[in-house]
Order: C-alpha cells, then structure tokens, then sequence
C-alpha cells in the first residue's frame, strides 16, 4: 500500500468528476461510476495472494472522514493478520436463534397447519436453548448431541423431529453462507453412529393416558385457574379434537338444548358434528360466557383470537404429564367405552365423530345418535368426576 494518505479533501471528492478511482492513500478510493454515482473502495493485496476489493459504503451518505476511519480499521485488521472481508462476514452471520426466525420467517407462510408452524417455533426455541446465542459457524455435532441425548430415549419421536428441524437450519445457514463443511445434524453417515436406534412407532400413534388415571388427572385440572384448564377439561368431557375445542366460538352453542354444533369446516371429515354436553360441561361453558370478550370460547392474547394451539400442550407439561398427548384422551374415552361399559360402538364412534361403514350405510344411517350420545358423554362424566353417593358407571345406553 501506499505510504501516502489522505490525498483528497472535502472539497475534492465533491468536485471529482469522470468514471474512475481516486485515490485517497493507504488503499481507500473514491470510486465514480459511469452515472457519476460515488463510492468509497478499500484495496489491498495480501501476502502472497492477488488484490482484493472490499466496498465501504457510498458517497456523500459516507463522509471522506467516515470512509477514512473504515480503512485505517481495515488498516489494522491486516497487520493483524486477519481478512476485513472475512471479518465483516462473521459480524453479520447470525445466532442460531436468529437464524431460526430468519428460517421460519422465510417458510412458515407455506405451512397450512397452525399447529405445525407452533411446534416448528417451539422444539426450536424451548430445546435449544444451550445453541440459541452460537453464531451458526460455530455448531458442532457436540451441541448437536448436547441438545437430543437428554429426550433421546423419553421423547423419541420429539427428538427426531427436533434433529431434523435443526438440520434444516442449518442446511438453511449454509446456502445463506454462514456455515460450510458437513451438516452436524445429519443422521446418516453422523449422528447414527453415535445416538442408539430408536424403537420405532406406529404411524399415526399418539400416547394416550390410561382411560383408569384420568379422573384423577381432571381433578387436578380443576384446581388451575388457566383459561388452558377450562379447554383441556371440556376437550376430555366431549372427546373433542383439540383444533375443536380451540375454534368454539358462542354462536355455536345452545344452552338450552345442551348442545355444542361445531361446522363442517373445521372438522376432519368436513362434516358437520353436534357434540352433547353434559352437566360438567355447561358448568365450565356458563361462566365463560357470562364474563365473554371475543367470539371465541377460549380467547387468546390476540384480540379476538383463539387460544394458542400449544396452550394444552404446554399446560400438560407444566403438570409434569407430557408423556402423554392431548390428543391422546380421545383413546383413553374410547377405551374406557369398550372395556367399561355396553354402550354400542356405533355410538362410541359417532361420540368420536368417526365414520362408520360405507358410504351405502351412512346414507341410511341419517341420524347422528344424538340422545344415545347424551346419555354416554353423562356416564363419562360420572366416571371422570363421581359422586361420593354412587360412583357406579351405567353399562347400558
């Protein structure tokens, strides 16, 4: 570099003219495009390598005074043996943390699934909390492993997601060009030969609490004042798909009749399904809507939103009973039908709103069983919450 600096003046940069460079000294240029835009560049050649170029900014939004400063810090990041570009580039690399919001916020959008994107944001932000302030250069299979080995074997299916999750990220971190070298999330040829098999899982299979320690969970329930309680409560009384009970809004309900309509739109079969309700139920439903501020039944943060899909899922964690899945206690209802009571299947399944037989029977089959319903989701109830007179369980419906 040139021994000489600070050639221009103020005065001259303003006035400079005529595509080209301008040398200040010391490796700064005012550079002028050939629309006679201004640019500061910073040049330099290292030992043994060709020239390299790095932009600092353009004029007069970086002042002569400015661009000066940058360089003699480049200056410095020379004589210290170290690369300006290589530099900047760390300093702009984000956390792992951010490169997760970066990620979601790219891809969230092409996920239909509210649940999907929550447990998306979730696994990644509860779990990996030991790497969230790692710039993502830095993540070795180390952290990797620092984070799965703890739910390894008490949360298989949880923490093979969360492997895979993390992996996207960091694929993600790659292609953006803050990481290079092997992915230390990768399964094969890495962290399969480090992490034992895990014991694979039915499809589709969701653990599900035994029909026989419910009611003392639901007690337990009751003595949580959170908005979560009510709907995890009512979810178990009705046998209800969570994504039902967390999109019931009022005009749904009749009271009177003691029925719960819930549209064809938000259920699976895309099929309209009343839901019976029995006394415990009306017993959570009324003070609810007595003290009522949005359409939902179960209003979230949002204004006139419904309550976070995690709610539940995060409720049953706090009362140390997430080895089990909210989902889960639409088995444990269905268990207990079968092996407790003579209630028929069809009814069973109709309380479930599963399709029974083909299409030729439902034709046929037009009622939806209704009265039948009531008096199984009251017998539920009388299992769930017995009476200290009689905690008998009717076997007929």
């Amino acid at each position: 570099m040139a021994r000489a600096i600070h050639k221009l003046t103020d005065a001259a940069v303003r006035a400079a003219k005529g595509t080209g460079r301008h040398s200040d000294g010391g490796g700064l240029y005012l550079n002028i495009a050939r629309n006679n835009s201004k640019s500061w560049v910073f040049m330099w050649t290292p030992s043994g390598g060709s020239r390299r170029e790095m932009g600092l900014g353009s004029y007069p939004a970086v002042s002569l005074a400015m661009a000066r400063k940058r360089a003699e810090t480049n200056r410095q990041t020379i004589a210290n043996g170290r690369d300006p570009i290589e530099d900047r580039r760390k300093e702009a690399e984000p956390t792992f943390a951010e490169c997760v919001d970066q990620f979601l916020d790219k891809f969230e959008g092409q996920w239909r699934n509210a649940k999907h994107k929550a447990q998306w944001r979730m696994t990644l932000t509860d779990y990996c909390r030991p790497i969230e302030a790692k710039r993502v250069s830095e993540i070795e299979t180390a952290d990797v492993l620092r984070i799965l080995n703890p739910i390894w074997q008490e949360k298989q299916e949880t923490a093979s997601r969360l492997r895979g999750r993390i992996e996207r990220v960091l694929d993600f971190a790659k292609v953006k060009g803050w990481r290079s070298g092997e992915n230390p999330a990768l399964w094969r040829g890495n962290l399969k030969n480090v992490l034992p098999a895990r014991q694979k899982l039915q499809r589709g299979h969701h653990a599900a609490m035994p029909f026989d320690a419910v009611p003392a969970f639901v007690v337990r329930l009751q003595v949580s004042e959170a908005m979560a309680a009510r709907a995890l409560e009512l979810l178990i009384l009705t046998a209800a798909r969570s994504g039902e009970v967390l999109g019931a809004k009022w005009d749904e309900l009749d009271f009177e009749k003691r029925v719960w309509t819930v549209p064809a739109v938000r259920m699976k079969a895309k099929t309209e399904h009343r839901v019976p309700l029995s006394s415990r139920a009306i017993e959570i439903l009324k003070p609810l809507y007595e003290a009522r501020v949005s359409d939902y039944v179960f209003p979230g943060h949002k204004e006139n939103g419904p309550l976070s899909v995690m709610a539940m899922t995060m409720l049953m964690r706090r009362m140390k009973a997430d080895r089990y899945t909210v989902h889960g206690f639409r088995s444990a209802f269905r268990d207990w039908v079968g092996e407790e009571t003579q209630f028929p299947r069809e009814v069973a399944e109709a309380a479930l709103a599963h399709q029974i037989g083909n299409a030729v029977e439902r034709a046929y089959r037009r009622g939806d069983a209704l009265e039948k319903r009531h008096k199984l989701m009251e017998a539920w109830e009388r299992y769930l919450l017995p009476k200290e007179v009689s905690k008998v369980v009717p076997l007929r419906a």
